[in-house]
């Protein structure tokens, strides 16, 4: 299964429009009106990385092929969604499933889009739906609270008696589990009740076409401000520009970013927010058949990363040769790389970085 982001918000903060330029579709539905995204949407989106036109260059291959992330565009949520209020059990369900969350915040003034709640607010709008995660959670957390108590004397569950009723404390103080500040052992403790707000956050500040040029309004900064707060990153992309430039041909979308003053597309940035805040990283084979991205997480070890490419490559695994990305270009090639004694034979333990340019040596 590929590694997935939710989208989610109120309803008719630009959640769809989003989610078409993402993925440069009409796959979900875009109205004025609330509720307009009923069922999720799903679609695969590459993920932008300049470094592969370069090493296709350097390779003299017309192949290439980048990596990718999920996109999901979820219902839009209300209050009192935890007690299935609105669509809010189709949200919560699914919003369970995803690896990490977009949510998309309105921050633009336009008395002819439609609020749900009547007033651009974009601070009140997350705690509305922060609260309802939260609300959500309490409850999965006290499920397993009292299961743990009739257990009381088996050693995990004494274990996580502690980790729960802190977890409970924190929502009482309106924390998201993943501003709690927990420990590796305490998130295991957690790890079965597949929580969602322990989930990674982006919060997607929706500006004004008008906001591009001046780096957002008062609406993204109190975004920003709150952010912080609560273990939680931004972003800032007007939905309407996106959805523009996506139906425009390659010369007439370079004059309109060039208007507007941006050099690339915001939904390009999204990505590869996104694509960071799985904890995702990139290491590249580069050949005459093809370059290809292959997506890591951080901080796995040399035979786990020849895994992705099969499984008999992380079975048999008997070293990785590797050049940084930055060498390779340099030295324009594997074959420079090795001539410069920048070709290195890495082992078992060696930790795979991101822009690593390699090829493994495997027993079968």
């Amino acid at each position: 299964m590929p590694f997935n982001c939710g989208i989610v918000g109120l309803p008719n903060v630009g959640k769809s429009t989003i989610f078409n330029a993402l993925t440069q579709t009409q796959a979900a539905q875009a109205a004025n009106y609330p509720f307009c995204t009923i069922e999720p949407n799903t679609g695969m989106v590459n993920v932008p990385d300049h470094r592969l036109a370069v090493l296709k260059d350097i390779a003299k291959t017309q192949r290439v092929i980048p990596t990718q992330i999920e996109i999901v565009d979820i219902a839009g949520l209300v209050k009192g969604a935890h007690k299935g209020e609105g669509k809010g059990n189709a949200f919560l369900s699914a919003i369970k499933t995803v690896d990490a969350v977009l949510h998309v915040v309105r921050c633009f003034d336009d008395g002819d889009v439609v609020h749900v709640d009547g007033r651009v607010d974009p601070v009140s709008d997350i705690e509305i739906i922060d609260l309802e995660l939260m609300m959500k959670d309490e409850e999965t957390v006290k499920a397993k609270l009292d299961r743990c108590k009739k257990r009381i004397h088996d050693k995990e569950a004494a274990a996580a008696l502690p980790v729960l009723e802190k977890v409970l404390k924190g929502f009482t103080s309106l924390q998201p589990v993943r501003a709690m500040g927990l420990s590796e052992d305490e998130h295991k403790h957690l790890a079965d009740c597949h929580l969602i707000t322990a989930k990674a956050m982006l919060f997607v500040c929706n500006i004004g076409e008008g906001d591009i040029a001046t780096g957002g309004n008062r609406h993204s900064a109190a975004v920003e401000a709150h952010a912080a707060k609560v273990g939680a990153r931004t972003i800032r992309i007007s939905g309407k520009v996106e959805s523009e430039l996506v139906g425009l041909e390659p010369g007439e979308r370079a004059a309109f970013m060039k208007d507007l003053g941006i050099t690339e597309a915001g939904v390009d940035s999204l990505v590869r927010a996104g694509y960071d805040l799985l904890g995702l990283q990139t290491y590249f084979t580069a050949g005459e058949k093809e370059v290809r991205a292959w997506q890591i997480q951080r901080g796995w070890k040399g035979p786990r990363c020849a895994g992705v490419i099969h499984t008999d490559f992380e079975k048999g695994f008997i070293r990785a040769e590797v050049a940084s990305y930055d060498d390779f270009v340099a030295f324009k090639g594997e074959k420079g790389c090795r001539e410069a004694g920048k070709l290195r034979a890495e082992g078992k333990d060696y930790v795979m970085k991101d822009g690593d340019v390699c090829h493994f040596l495997f027993a079968k």
